[in-house]
């Protein structure tokens, strides 16, 4: 059977289209791989890119975005809500089908070395690929950001796993692995105060005694002038969206502000809206197996 993966990287621009779309064109002109989706946020000043196929054309694909983006992408000149340490700031490998997390993390290793070597650009390896248990964590990695990472990587516990003792000096570093499909998803309140979703992004964090599988930041939104509760769902077989969206809003309500809406960024798995749906319409003996149309279809 044919294997396929799929990648979602985060580049650290959202901004300027021209960049972004000759980002992007480095997955559509890539034969064997399918660009599933793009989306760009000019508060985060960030745009997540979606694509899937074979093991080498991911591989290739991956490359030549990260060629493509240390030539365009400057770090010394972006600003933006998104944490972020590289031009491309992360870049996850997931098994779709026929594919495992051994052969994401075997892709996650040749990838980072190509980068490191074809694009300049070190490369630590993270989540299932991390060489050790302290570099796991995406935000451990992350601390300090593209600013403070010249310094940081001099630690030896900080040496990146692919391209020596440093930083690229306009396009950071990068942090490449296998991991389980994650949801981005973001809760939008109605009010301007900043404070309260950063509030309610600690409470609902799993580093600070929230819920497992959940990490989370408040900001403002400034062209829609609203408060967001920025959300990685790291594994919504854990802990699923209808749990964090319930208590961000009973956390909301305390301070009179109401939940105005929700997003996805960028592509999310079907039993994600399933679990959702089941919880929402309390539909009795729900098999979504049998009922869900589509279900038979696939």
């Amino acid at each position: 059977m044919a294997k396929i993966i799929e990648s979602v990287p985060n580049i650290s621009e959202g901004r300027n289209r021209e960049v972004i779309e000759a980002c992007v064109d480095q997955i559509r002109t890539t034969p064997g791989c399918t660009l599933l989706d793009y989306s760009s946020d000019e508060t985060h000043n960030r745009s997540v890119i979606t694509y899937m196929g074979s093991p080498e054309a991911c591989e290739e694909a991956s490359v030549k975005l990260a060629k493509k983006a240390v030539e365009l992408i400057d770090l010394t000149k972006h600003e933006g809500g998104h944490p972020r340490m590289g031009c491309v700031d992360v870049m996850p490998f997931i098994p779709i089908k026929d594919a495992t997390t051994e052969d994401c993390d075997e892709l996650a290793k040749k990838v980072g070395a190509r980068i490191a070597e074809e694009a300049d650009l070190p490369v630590f390896l993270y989540e299932n690929s991390a060489s050790a248990s302290h570099r796991k964590n995406l935000a451990k990695i992350r601390k300090g950001q593209f600013e403070g990472m010249a310094e940081k990587v001099k630690e030896d516990k900080w040496i990146p796993d692919f391209g020596g003792q440093r930083i690229h000096p306009t396009g950071g570093v990068v942090a490449v692995g296998a991991r389980p499909p994650l949801i981005a998803f973001n809760i939008n309140l109605g009010t301007d105060n900043e404070e309260i979703a950063k509030k309610i992004a600690n409470i609902i964090r799993e580093v600070k005694g929230g819920f497992k599988c959940v990490k989370a930041m408040g900001l403002l939104i400034e062209e829609r002038n609203i408060a967001q509760v920025s959300i990685n769902m790291t594994d919504f077989r854990v802990t699923p969206l209808h749990r964090v969206l319930e208590l961000v809003r009973r956390e909301a309500a305390r301070y009179g502000v109401n939940v105005i809406g929700t997003e996805i960024i960028g592509l999310a798995p079907m039993q994600a809206f399933l679990d959702a749906a089941d919880y929402y319409l309390q539909i009795e003996d729900f098999d979504p197996d049998v009922q869900v149309i589509e279900n038979h279809l696939l």
